[in-house]
């Protein structure tokens, strides 16, 4: 198995209301079918100061800032000062991250965004993990079931890697950004720090601190420090 999928080696865990989930985890997929029950957990414990409860198993942070035509369905919390926009459509199982915004008419389940994470307009998010500070620009999908209904299979380093699941969209690491209209096909682990280009078809890993112009065309990235 390759480490370049693991938890550590993809997420700041430090960055999430959901960290305990990834403890005992090698790969990050591996929390997604604990995510409801995780959040029906701590939903109850999260300080009143500080939470709303809304309905049945929605909690929202009082400093978050919900539009009204914004559709919200449980489990799922809300963390301080998120912005959830115009139409979104939060389908349940999902956390949003302290400071990340969830965009007009952008859909989520299953999910969790870390801290700081922006989807901010028509993106779909389906049984993804995106990570702290990642960015994903309009109309960015990321798909989550193959057309023929089979288990999504990672390839890695010529290894193909069977997560076991039929539904898993993305992993998308710590400061990552995917350009407009890009496809994520079912399974993607995009890398920290890399960037996508618009308009991309991507499938499978693509390595940190790469710039991804097209599948074969990739190629290392310079980056600066990053506090």
């Amino acid at each position: 198995m390759s480490s370049k999928l693991e938890t550590k080696a993809l997420l700041d865990c430090t960055h999430t209301i959901a960290a305990p989930l990834f403890e005992d985890t090698t790969y990050p997929w591996e929390v997604l079918d604990k995510i409801e029950n995780f959040i029906m957990e701590i939903g109850p414990t999260l300080p009143p100061e500080k939470y709303d409860q809304i309905g049945d198993n929605i909690w929202i942070a009082k400093t978050a800032n919900v539009a009204p035509s914004a559709m919200l369905n449980g489990p799922l919390i809300i963390c301080e000062r998120a912005e959830v926009r115009h139409c979104a459509f939060i389908r349940g199982k999902a956390i949003i991250g302290e400071g990340s915004v969830v965009g007009n008419s952008t859909e989520v389940k299953n999910s969790i965004l870390f801290d700081n994470v922006q989807a901010p307009h028509f993106n779909y998010v389906g049984d993804s993990i995106y990570g702290y500070k990642s960015h994903t620009g309009a109309g960015v999908i990321a798909s989550n079931l193959k057309s023929d209904k089979t288990n999504v299979v990672i390839n890695v380093d010529n290894q193909k890697i069977d997560t076991g699941l039929k539904k898993l969209g993305a992993i998308i690491g710590d400061y990552v950004e995917v350009g407009c209209n890009s496809v994520l096909n079912p399974g993607t682990v995009v890398g920290r720090h890399t960037t996508v280009y618009p308009v991309s078809r991507v499938r499978g890993y693509v390595a940190e601190d790469s710039i991804y112009k097209q599948a074969d065309d990739i190629v290392e990235k310079f980056l600066p420090d990053v506090e």
